[in-house]
């Protein structure tokens, strides 16, 4: 089978971590990166051992003939491009945020599914191996049945007027910042490792005034199984780490038979019910990437879809329950309002607040 050829889009600065990806997995071949500013595309070709650059995706397509196009872009070009893979059927990944709001997302999906791609978002957070190892204890039976789950958000890198200037400057900008750019992954996570959502509480603030957007908050999760969550995220704070930016905070797991505890080393520490806590040994994957590698693993993952049809996880489809979500926390903070998603519709958001009132 010869290689998967596969087109990249974007030369940001997360796009790095997608191209070591790509270099890394046999049987895929990044055969080329399109970005505006191909001197960009060029350092990125050159580091990662890619040899063409393209100004234009549509002229990218024709002459590369890519098997699979990863956007990684923002929202903005979303269903543009993916559009252009569409007409010519070519599968695509698509980088988070996906879509600019959940209609435009829903639009995006709708597209694809009628064009008969496969269409996965880059949402790669349920790709960290120390989740992947929470989710096989969580299936093997090890916690016994769930109570709840809560994570603590503190990647320090949040406080002043320079604020994320030197890595990602757009997120100062964003008129919606930390769930949509940063507790959308644990939206996402929470979802895998405990099930559907059926109900939210936020309060969201901003604290750092050099941002247009609210840096932090607490959000409250009640899952379908009647475990509860807590999001607990400030992007001003750390915590104690020798990279606060490898799991970007503290977690915990609970379950009735006992406590899974995620450092921020990424080290997971196991208390059963009236037990000492002792290390939990798994691999944590490279420290000297992204997220234990998650980027790799979910774009893996993807190869092993397309070369042997393998289920897909986090399609198109499956992550609109992800907006949804995150579009109903952001409309109890709003309102001040417990939201139940079964009578929430995000593109009409207003509706839940008449039928709360009314209940």
């Amino acid at each position: 089978m010869s290689d998967l050829r596969v087109l990249g889009v974007g030369a940001g600065y997360f796009s790095q971590f997608q191209y070591l990806g790509w270099r890394n997995i046999a049987g895929a071949q990044c055969v080329g990166i399109v970005n505006r500013d191909t001197a960009k595309a060029r350092a990125l070709a050159d580091r990662f051992g890619i040899r063409d650059v393209y100004a234009d995706l549509s002229a990218a397509l024709d002459a590369a003939r890519p098997d699979l196009v990863d956007i990684i872009t923002p929202p903005e070009t979303h269903r543009a491009f993916v559009a252009q893979c569409v007409d010519r059927r070519i599968p695509a990944i698509c980088q988070k945020p996906f879509g600019r709001d959940y209609a435009d997302a829903l639009a995006i999906t709708e597209h694809a599914e009628r064009g008969g791609i496969p269409l996965v978002v880059h949402e790669n957070f349920r790709w960290e191996p120390w989740y992947r190892e929470a989710k096989r204890l969580i299936d093997a039976g090890a916690l016994g049945a769930l109570h709840g789950v809560a994570f603590r958000l503190r990647p320090g890198d949040g406080q002043g007027p320079r604020a994320y200037l030197d890595r990602q400057p757009y997120f100062q900008q964003m008129p919606l910042f930390l769930v949509k750019e940063t507790a959308i992954h644990w939206i996402d996570t929470f979802r895998f490792l405990m099930g559907d959502v059926t109900a939210v509480y936020a309060q969201l603030r901003r604290i750092n005034p050099a941002i247009a957007g609210e840096d932090a908050g607490y959000i409250v999760f009640e899952f379908a199984g009647g475990a509860t969550g807590l999001f607990d995220g400030n992007r001003l704070n750390d915590h104690v780490a020798q990279n606060p930016r490898r799991t970007m905070g503290e977690a915990w797991l609970e379950g009735e038979r006992g406590v899974l505890r995620l450092d921020g080393d990424a080290r997971l520490w196991w208390k059963p019910h009236h037990g000492p806590e002792t290390e939990h040994a798994f691999d944590r994957g490279p420290d000297d990437t992204f997220g234990g590698g998650a980027c790799e693993w979910l774009q893996r993952h993807v190869v092993a879809h397309i070369q042997s049809g393998a289920p897909l996880e986090n399609t198109a489809r499956e992550y609109l329950a992800n907006l949804r979500v995150q579009a109903a926390v952001y409309r109890s903070a709003a309102t001040h309002r417990r939201i139940e998603l079964a009578t929430f519709d995000p593109l009409h958001p207003a509706a839940h607040d008449a039928g709360a009132a009314s209940a």
